[in-house]
């Protein structure tokens, strides 16, 4: 049995990034080698120069919205919209988190405006949230009195909610829903792109809308207990193909961050990707085989997390040739040790590693 303190370590709080790079290419970048078992130091922009037209870049193209929206019931509640469950031609429904909590039958007004809602159902610790207006009016509604939501570990409040929109995106965010951007992507620049491109690298775009799986603490001893929350996403034909002929063609399958890693393993049959749209709870822990990745962007990742144990497995047998005891000695919790050593900025602002 795998337990949930074999996935921690100690990190000391001022290495927990408050802001990103300026500018964003400028992070550090950490090379984990899974097969020499080395780990070279270098920074996001020397990337362009470390890939080869034998590459094919995966990124999400997912877009953040601010989720974070405060309601008037006989007090302030705060909702945090997960996931969009229903529509009508006058209403919009969500699955969200709720402070404190309200119960079904609730009412409420978005304030400042004519907007009223109700709680329709109580799912454990989420609810269905209906409002009164239709999609194509909503969306500008959040952009007008909405926040965006960041972890909890960035002291954000009372800043620049405009400035923290641009740079919690990134740069090829394309369709809107996510809670959160999928970090690993952060650290792109137009630039960067357009040096990637100009090198040969295919890139080829998935979606995953980032929400509460990515996030939720995992609360059993036995991590095999644990269930991830759903989150939608789309693999589309023509991408499926293109990345299916790439790996035949012996490319190597470049996943940037643990959201476009979860959309590939969880569409991949037996070599193959097949199209799908929909949702998808897949956990990766040890001992997983990965089935179509083949290299891993991502960032540094919080103690006793499903990020973590999907890395952790990422550098264990069956994928190398080490078998994993606990985070701390295997390949990657080395990785994270030299991180800290030397200087690195963790979590979804901090600077990011490649694992070959």
């Amino acid at each position: 049995m795998l337990s949930l303190s074999d996935f921690d370590y100690i990190l000391p709080p001022e290495r927990i990034a408050q802001t990103p790079a300026s500018p964003r290419d400028s992070s550090k970048l950490l090379i984990v080698d899974r097969q020499s078992k080395t780990f070279t130091d270098k920074h996001f922009f020397d990337l362009a120069d470390l890939l080869t037209a034998n590459d094919v870049l995966v990124i999400n193209n997912t877009k953040v919205f601010p989720a974070r929206l405060m309601v008037q019931t006989t007090k302030p509640i705060e909702l945090l919209l997960e996931k969009e469950v229903g529509v009508t031609s006058e209403t919009i429904s969500w699955d969200a988190l709720t402070k404190p909590g309200l119960k079904v039958g609730d009412e409420f007004e978005i304030p400042s405006t004519h907007v009223r809602g109700v709680c329709e159902a109580v799912n454990g610790y989420t609810r269905k949230i209906t409002f009164f207006i239709d999609r194509e009016h909503f969306f500008p509604l959040l952009d007008k009195w909405a926040k965006t939501p960041i972890p909890p570990y960035i002291k954000w409040e009372g800043k620049d909610e405009m400035g923290l929109r641009e740079r919690y995106q990134t740069v090829f965010a394309k369709h809107m829903g996510a809670v959160a951007a999928p970090t690993a992507g952060l650290h792109f620049t137009p630039e960067l792109m357009e040096k990637i491109k100009a090198k040969g690298v295919q890139i080829e775009e998935v979606t995953l809308h980032v929400g509460l799986g990515t996030f939720l603490p995992v609360k059993t001893d036995d991590i095999q207990s644990h269930h991830m929350h759903s989150e939608w996403f789309e693999l589309s034909q023509p991408v499926a193909s293109r990345l299916s002929e790439a790996k035949k063609d012996g490319k190597r399958i470049i996943a940037v961050g643990t959201t476009s890693v979860r959309v590939l393993e969880t569409c991949s049959q037996s070599g193959d990707l097949v199209q799908q749209t929909g949702t998808t709870d897949i956990f990766i822990y040890p001992p997983y085989q990965f089935q179509f990745v083949d290299s891993i962007i991502t960032n540094f990742h919080t103690p006793k997390s499903t990020l973590l144990m999907l890395v952790s497995a990422f550098v264990s047998i069956p994928n190398t040739t080490q078998a994993f005891s606990t985070f701390e000695t295997c390949l990657i919790g080395q990785a994270y040790k030299h991180a800290l050593e030397n200087a690195y900025r963790f979590y979804s602002f901090g600077d990011s590693m490649w694992i070959t």
